[in-house]
């Protein structure tokens, strides 16, 4: 294995089609990182479709990749490695990712490495910042929001999670509710910019159980109920009950993430490491609000905080080759019985976190 290693990633989790490429000479460079939204194809539903988004991927990602390799200079010659998340995920998706780079793999004999989308976004400010390890992860997005004490690229911990809706699914939910426009986090955000926070009684679930767990689904019905008493009064909303209602929400998820942040960094801490850092990624962790209030957090017990670009917070396939080249580093691929998966938990050892209805243990 030679000390430059480059490596394709492809991510087709969710509703981003995403192609990058990354180079490791000693430190990790982002040559290139294309990413294909797909809001205006589910801009009717309220939320993505997991067909549609399936079969946009199919159609995108060869150009995708071309426009990665592009914008890199490189061609598919130049590779050592082809990443691409193998869950989890909305399963037409990851399967078309996965397909996509085992086509690219076969014809051209480029190793394989099958990547846990969560890994990408946990390993994230190790790409941007190079941070030491341990670390304090809070991974927090449309799908997924949990707390991993990452130890090193493949150990990982996981201190909580929330046992329903993610946040950013609770944004998504609420903006709909409301009439605001998907996605729903930065209209919920630019809303909640000019409400009152203390109008609505909203709940702040779980902080009354100890531990790290978090729910968010009860929240979602609190602001349905919120809205619907506002509209038997009013026969209606005003842009002032928008803001309220948005500002509520958000100062309600704010102080859980922030509460339960603490209590992850009471156990991160045992650990006593030489430099204790929080980080954030995910497509929440944009959000002006709930970044400042872990950043006050951070301050007020002397530990680091760190959060990526929103470019790579959001889905990405820059953060799926860097996990790729710690792998391939190893020489640890994969061959063409790589499988998509639905789940794929970071952290084995820990209880499974709850699912929806009939679709069992969430990942």
């Amino acid at each position: 294995m030679t000390d430059t290693l480059t490596v394709l990633g492809i991510e087709s989790s969710c509703d981003d089609t995403a192609a990058a490429v990354v180079r490791l000479n000693g430190t990790a460079d982002v040559l290139s990182s294309v990413v294909y939204g797909q809001t205006a194809l589910h801009a009717d539903f309220g939320g993505v479709v997991p067909e549609i988004a399936a079969r946009a991927h199919a159609e995108k990602l060869d150009h995708c990749v071309e426009d990665a390799l592009s914008q890199a200079n490189l061609t598919l010659s130049d590779l050592d490695g082809i990443a691409v998340t193998a869950g989890p995920g909305l399963i037409g998706g990851v399967l078309s990712g996965v397909m996509c780079a085992k086509g690219l793999s076969a014809a051209t004999g480029i190793p394989l490495i099958g990547v846990n989308h969560l890994a990408g976004h946990a390993l994230t400010p190790r790409l941007t910042d190079v941070i030491a390890y341990p670390f304090l992860m809070l991974l927090v997005s449309g799908g997924h929001c949990q707390f991993l004490i990452a130890k090193g690229p493949d150990d990982f911990k996981r201190l909580g999670g929330t046992i329903d809706d993610a946040p950013g699914e609770a944004f998504d939910k609420t903006a709909r509710i409301l009439g605001l426009p998907q996605p729903g986090g930065p209209s919920v955000e630019k809303a909640a910019a000019n409400g009152d926070p203390k109008r609505f009684k909203l709940p702040r679930p779980l902080l009354d159980r100890e531990g790290c767990d978090m729910s968010f689904s009860g929240l979602k019905t609190a602001m349905l109920r919120a809205r619907d008493g506002v509209v038997a009064e009013k026969q209606g909303l005003t842009q002032a009950d928008q803001a309220d209602l948005c500002a509520g929400f958000q100062s309600a998820i704010t102080d859980v993430l922030v509460e339960k942040s603490r209590r992850a960094l009471t156990e991160y801490l045992k650990l006593n490491p030489t430099t204790p850092t929080l980080a954030v990624a995910g497509g929440v962790a944009a959000n002006t609000a709930i970044r400042a209030g872990l950043q006050d957090l951070c301050a007020k017990h002397d530990v680091a905080f760190t959060a990526p670009p929103l470019a790579l917070c959001t889905d990405n396939a820059a953060m799926i080759a860097y996990v790729g080249l710690t792998r391939l580093a190893k020489n640890d691929v994969d061959d063409l019985t790589l499988s998509a998966r639905p789940r794929w938990p970071l952290d084995n050892t820990a209880a499974p976190m709850l699912g929806f209805g009939k679709k069992g243990a969430k990942a």
